[in-house]
C-alpha cells in the first residue's frame, strides 16, 4: 500500500533537524520511499494525507519509560527518589496481578501513541511471574506502538535472576525481526544489584544479542563496569546525573549511550539533568518520560524540561532547540540502537511519522517549525500518527485502539492495586 503526505511543512532530523522545502513524504509498504517533490500521477489506491497547515516530522522516541506505571499516574507527585522507591516498588508493585500489568501497559502505550511517541523503551521491572511478563508484552503488541521490551529480573537480589525467562522472552520476540516489539535486558546491577549479577547479566545479554540498559548516577557505576570489562556500545546508561567527567570519557570511548529523564530527575531530586553535558562528550543521548507517577507522559513536556535544564545558569548556552528535537528523535533512536530503522524521514526507514496541527492554539503562528515543536507544541496539536506506515491516529482521534475499553481496564487495575496495597499495609 502507498501513502503520500502532502502540503505539510516537513521537518526531517537527519543529520540535524531542518525543514525540507516543498516536500511530500511517500510511504510504501510501511517504509519511507522518498521525501521531495510530490509525484505527478500517484498509482490507483494510493492514500493521500493532506497535511495542509501541519508540521510533518518523525515520531518521537522515548528512550526510558516504566510503561506499567501508567495506572499510578500522579501517585507520587511530591516524592523524592527514595520515597518513590518505597511506595511504588516496595508497596504497590506486589499488588499487581498479570491482568493489571496488561491493562497498565496497554493504557501506557496508548498514551504514548496519542502524544506522538511512536517508539518507547519499556524498562519493565514488574516480572513477578511469567504471566506478568506475557501480559506486558501482549499489551505492547496489541497497542500498535513500536517498543523495546527491557526485561528486568523480578528483584534486585542475585537469587531473583531468571535466565530461563530472559531466554524465553527473547525467543518469543526476536524471530519477528519486522515486528514492532523487540527484546532487551534491563539490568539491576551494578547499582541496585551486585557486580556478580551484572557480570552474569552482561554475559547473558551478549550471548543472546540483547542490548542492555541500567540506571546509573554519581561516581561508581561506570567505574565498576569498566573494571569488570563490561562497557560497550550495547550499554544504555539511564539518568547519569553527577557521573564524573573521567567516567563519561570511558562511556564515550566504549560507544555507550545515554537516556536522560529531565522532568523526573528535576522533580525527584536526582540532580541536574545532564543533557548538554553528555552531548559534549559525544555520547548519543535520548530523552525519556521515566514514570508518570509524578510527571506527564508526553515528549513535549520532556523536551521543554531538557531545554530549560540545558540552558540554566549558562552565560552562553550551547544547547539549542534543534539539539533537543534531535534527542527526541534521531539521537534517541541511536541511543537505543535503532537509528538505522527509525528517528528520521530518510528513505528506507520505517514510516513512523507525526503530523502536528500548526494552527492549534498555543502553537500558531509558527515562525520556526523546529523551535515551535520544542517550545510550544503539546499533545492537543498531535493530529495524525503513523507507525510503520499504519495510521494509528487521524484527525486528532486514535483509530487503532479501543480507547474506552483500555481506559476501563486501567481504572479497574488502578483501583485493585491501590486497594490491595492499602489492605496489605494495614495488616
Amino acid at each position: 500500500m502507498k501513502t503520500i503526505i502532502v502540503n505539510g511543512t516537513v521537518v526531517d532530523t537527519e543529520p540535524r533537524p531542518h525543514v525540507v522545502p516543498d516536500a511530500a513524504v511517500v510511504v510504501e509498504d510501511g517504509v519511507i520511499v522518498s521525501v521531495g517533490p510530490r509525484p505527478d500521477d500517484p498509482a490507483k489506491g494510493t492514500e493521500i494525507i493532506d497535511a495542509r497547515g501541519g508540521i510533518v516530522l518523525p515520531g518521537f522516541v522515548d528512550t526510558h519509560r516504566h510503561v506499567w506505571q501508567s495506572v499510578l499516574r500522579g501517585i507520587a507527585a511530591d516524592a523524592t527518589l527514595g520515597a518513590y522507591l518505597d511506595l511504588v516498588l516496595g508497596t504497590l508493585t506486589p499488588a499487581f496481578r498479570a491482568e493489571d500489568v496488561y491493562a497498565a501497559n496497554l493504557w501506557g502505550a496508548i498514551e504514548a501513541l496519542d502524544a506522538g511517541v511512536t517508539t518507547v523503551y519499556d524498562w519493565s521491572h514488574i516480572q513477578l511471574t511469567p504471566g506478568h511478563t506475557d501480559a506486558a508484552v501482549e499489551a505492547l503488541s496489541e497497542s500498535g506502538v513500536r517498543a523495546v521490551f527491557g526485561y528486568a529480573h523480578r528483584g534486585t537480589g542475585d537469587a531473583d535472576r531468571t535466565e530461563d525467562e530472559v531466554r524465553r522472552v527473547r525467543s518469543a520476540l526476536l524471530p519477528s525481526d519486522d515486528g514492532l516489539v523487540t527484546p532487551a535486558l534491563a539490568a539491576w546491577g551494578p547499582v541496585y544489584g551486585s557486580v556478580e549479577a551484572a557480570r552474569a547479566d552482561w554475559a547473558l545479554a551478549r550471548d543472546l544479542g540483547l542490548r542492555i540498559s541500567l540506571h546509573a548516577t554519581g561516581a561508581g557505576p561506570v567505574e565498576r563496569l569498566h573494571d569488570a570489562g563490561l562497557l560497550g556500545p550495547d550499554v544504555l546508561f539511564v539518568h547519569c546525573n553527577g557521573i564524573p567527567d573521567e567516567s563519561l570519557k570511558l562511556v564515550a570511548g566504549s560507544g555507550g549511550t545515554a537516556s536522560v529523564a529531565p522532568a523526573v530527575e528535576s522533580q525527584m531530586g536526582h540532580g541536574h539533568p545532564e543533557t548538554g553535558r553528555l552531548s559534549s562528550f559525544g555520547i548519543a543521548t535520548g530523552l525519556g518520560v521515566d514514570t508518570v507517577t509524578d510527571v506527564p507522559g508526553d515528549m513535549f513536556s520532556v523536551m521543554r524540561a531538557a531545554f530549560a535544564a540545558g540552558r540554566a545558569g549558562q552565560a552562553a548556552p550551547e544547547l539549542t532547540a534543534s539539539d533537543v528535537l534531535g534527542m527526541a528523535t534521531i539521537e534517541g533512536a541511536a541511543a537505543i540502537g535503532m537509528d538505522r530503522r527509525i528517528g528520521s524521514l530518510r528513505p528506507g526507514k520505517q514510516a513512523d511519522i507525526v503530523i502536528l496541527d500548526a494552527g492549534a492554539p498555543g502553537l500558531a503562528p509558527v515562525h520556526d517549525p523546529v523551535a515551535a515543536v520544542v517550545t510550544a507544541a503539546g499533545t492537543a496539536a498531535v493530529d495524525t500518527v503513523l507507525v510503520g506506515g499504519r495510521i494509528v491516529k487521524r484527525g486528532g482521534r486514535l483509530v487503532s485502539a479501543d480507547v474506552d475499553r483500555a481506559r476501563d481496564l486501567a481504572v479497574r487495575a488502578a483501583r485493585h492495586v491501590t486497594t490491595q496495597a492499602r489492605t496489605t499495609s494495614a495488616r
